[in-house]
């Protein structure tokens, strides 16, 4: 049994950590607030690109954007995985790339070869891990992303489909669903379907927009294409950076819990121990008094 000395370490130790992770809990608590106003801030503007841009596709349908085309014939496909830069998060990052793993192993089995985007310390590390060609990355981002930060490596792949090199590009991310449910996605991000950008616009699709553009229609859309592939992915990363403070806030929570009830246990076995010390110290007295005696 280890003495009384070893099991007080042991309790001002995880009082320490306890220390630790009830703070990182009301950091993450704090922040996770912040994530998420961000995040629903950011929905409006990719659901109203998406909902124009469905329009103009129905109202053009003589032309089409790259991005709309389906390259068949191409024999690469393009993922784009958004991690979290820091652990601590519970399941968050694990759920994601298996979720990504079993997709890229089915593409590969269909003799498909994947390109990947790595968002995030955690994705790169482990798609670097598994022998997954990364083409960019982009890591550190802080707690608030910013677009022309994300933007610039995911154009290699956008770039990639618009030339006709992949037959698809997929977009891996964590949605955030509540504060306890977080749900990892594997959604097909090109080739755009006009299902796909019509889904948030059923209200209005019963009947055709008449638009004037400036300076031509191709032009428009061409622009408004990108804008809106690029508004899935900032979108992608906001609900993923609001789904990690709130995963890491119930974990940090879960860590605390568990120290309390660690303490009480090693404080039960402090007393145990202290009491089978005195126990035994009034046992020794006890015998010599009655040798003497």
């Amino acid at each position: 049994m280890a003495s009384s000395k070893e099991i007080r370490g042991k309790i001002k130790s995880v009082e320490n950590t306890k220390k630790i992770t009830k703070a990182m809990e009301m950091v993450a608590a704090s922040k996770m607030r912040k994530a998420q106003e961000r995040m629903r801030s950011a929905r409006p503007y990719s659901e109203k690109i998406g909902n124009i841009a469905a329009n103009l596709a129905k109202a053009n349908p003589e032309y089409q954007h790259p991005f709309m085309v389906a390259n068949d014939a191409a024999k690469q496909v393009g993922f784009v995985v958004v991690t979290t830069d820091k652990g601590l998060c519970g399941g968050l990052n694990t759920n994601l790339l298996r979720a990504a793993t079993a997709k890229l192993k089915d593409l590969e089995a269909g003799g498909q070869k994947a390109e990947v985007v790595a968002i995030g310390n955690k994705g790169l590390g482990f798609m670097n891990r598994i022998g997954a060609k990364v083409v960019s990355h982009v890591t550190q981002m802080g707690d608030q992303p910013h677009i022309e930060k994300i933007i610039g490596p995911v154009k290699v792949l956008l770039d990639a489909y618009a030339e006709g090199k992949l037959s698809a590009v997929y977009l891996c991310y964590t949605r955030f669903i509540n504060t306890m449910k977080q749900e990892p996605v594997v959604q097909q991000l090109l080739p755009l379907s006009s299902e796909g950008m019509q889904s948030a616009n059923t209200d209005k699709s019963s009947h055709a927009w008449d638009y004037i553009y400036e300076p031509d229609a191709a032009t428009v859309i061409d622009e408004l294409l990108v804008r809106y592939t690029e508004a899935l992915v900032y979108q992608a990363v906001a609900e993923n950076m609001a789904s990690e403070q709130s995963a890491r806030m119930v974990a940090m929570k879960a860590a605390t819990d568990n120290a309390g009830t660690l303490i009480g246990e090693l404080k039960l076995v402090y007393n145990k121990t202290r009491q089978a010390a005195i126990t035994k110290e009034l046992s020794e007295i006890v015998s010599g008094a009655a040798a003497v005696g």
